[in-house]
């Protein structure tokens, strides 16, 4: 019952995250096409748009992996697999989706870490000056829902294994 809970609460978060990557999106198609239509058409290019393009690129990308992970859209590759028993693919599937739990929690607090570093070096972006260190906090923050996500897909994969 209380994995139902965190999985419903994280589906809502991952939900909220996704529509910032959509924002992010938008901007950086905005962005681009003034930026063209400006240097091709007026002479004069959008001063700033390679800083803010790729920052919202970061963006959108920490913000959507989780709810592409929800949604099943991520690749996976079951060709030796799938020649397993059940219980063996459930087994398998448990420790896979534990590691990337893992490994995204790793990413999670060296992102973290290094946010803290730039923030203390005070790095900003090349043409704007714009801080660094909120985005990569943002980064961080985005992919605590695909570390959930991963955890709760191996208890489901290890409760699947036990029952098979």
């Amino acid at each position: 019952m209380m994995l139902r809970r965190i999985e419903k609460v994280n589906r809502a978060v991952s939900v909220w995250f996704e529509r910032i990557g959509i924002v992010a999106m938008l901007l950086m198609l905005a962005v681009t096409c003034i930026d063209v239509i400006g240097t091709k058409c007026f002479a004069t290019p959008f001063l700033g748009a390679i800083d803010i393009v790729t920052l919202s690129q970061v963006v959108a990308i920490a913000f959507a992996i989780a709810i592409a992970q929800i949604s099943g859209r991520h690749i996976s590759v079951e060709l030796l697999v799938s020649s397993l028993s059940e219980r063996s693919q459930a087994v398998i599937d448990s420790l896979i989706c534990f590691l990337q739990a893992l490994f995204f929690a790793v990413i999670v607090w060296r992102i973290f870490m290094l946010g803290r570093a730039l923030r203390m070096a005070g790095e900003v972006s090349s043409t704007l000056f714009v801080p660094l260190y909120p985005f990569l906090f943002a980064i961080a923050i985005g992919f605590v829902p695909i570390t959930v996500v991963c955890l709760l897909n191996s208890f489901q994969a290890a409760t699947r294994a036990v029952r098979r």
